[in-house]
């Protein structure tokens, strides 16, 4: 059993929703990532997103693409989001680690050189945007010969026969993406969240985390009445951003914000 469904089997047995929350590695320096990692803990984050900072983040909106542009301006490559990885594993051995990007670093480095690497660094699962199953089959299989979850997303869009096909290549979780659009955008319908999260159920037993659109304690709350798990981006990023300057502030910013979804998530 992998520390991501040995996560979500703890939390299902104490009847909570998983909290996942997301920052871009080197956003707004490369020195900030491992200690905004451990207050994301220990406010009560149970599985970390972790974005691999990229050049042209397509599913991203411009929050999110901005914490690129920032993580990129001081250079913060794949191998240093490794290493991140690797010093928050020298106090954490248990918080699960998802990375969350695109194929193209990946791809340079070398589909087995990476999943060696990102296994031996700590990493539970990844999630690249830009790849499906059917293509990316010789990445699936490195990253299964070092236990490694490959995570896929599925859309308001998607069919019952797309529901079937990704989930039968995924392991860990599934994430769903509740808004049609990039990150950070629109409001979210909690009746269609709903309905698609039935049609995904019918499918599989993956655990469902969905994203795009919580962006407060009251919706996190709501969410997490209907999901397994909870993601939440670019409601986390602004702060780094609007505190780019301070790191203490940032770690006291999203430490508030995730402290008051995760105790709007448990209230009874």
């Amino acid at each position: 059993m992998s520390r991501i469904e040995n996560r979500f089997a703890a939390l299902r047995a104490q009847g909570r929703t998983a909290l996942i929350p997301f920052i871009t590695a080197g956003d707004p320096g490369k020195e900030d990532t491992v200690p905004l990692m451990h207050t994301l803990v220990a406010q009560g984050a149970d599985i970390l997103e972790l974005g691999v900072p990229f050049s042209d983040p397509m599913a991203d909106g411009p929050v999110i693409q901005r914490a690129s542009e920032r993580a990129l301006a001081h250079h913060t490559s794949l191998h240093d989001v490794l290493e991140m990885v690797r010093t928050f594993r020298e106090t954490d051995a248990d918080t699960p680690v998802v990375l969350m990007g695109y194929l193209n670093p990946i791809e340079v480095m070398g589909y087995q050189d990476f999943a060696k690497a990102a296994a031996e660094a700590g990493i539970d699962g990844v999630l690249t945007v830009d790849i499906p199953p059917e293509e990316g089959e010789e990445l699936l299989a490195a990253l299964r010969a070092h236990h490694i979850d490959p995570i896929y997303l599925l859309a308001p869009t998607s069919t019952p026969e797309r529901i079937r096909s990704l989930t039968a290549s995924a392991s860990g979780f599934v994430y769903y993406v509740s808004l049609k659009g990039v990150t950070g955008a629109g409001n979210l319908d909690l009746d269609a969240v709903r309905a698609k999260l039935g049609e995904i159920r019918a499918v599989t037993e993956l655990p469902v985390g969905v994203g795009f659109g919580i962006k407060d304690a009251a919706t996190a709350r709501a969410m997490s009445e209907i999901a397994d798990a909870v993601v939440v981006g670019s409601a986390i990023v602004s702060l780094v951003e609007r505190h780019a300057d301070d790191p203490e502030a940032i770690r006291k910013a999203i430490g508030r914000l995730v402290g008051e979804m995760r105790q709007a998530m448990d209230a009874e």
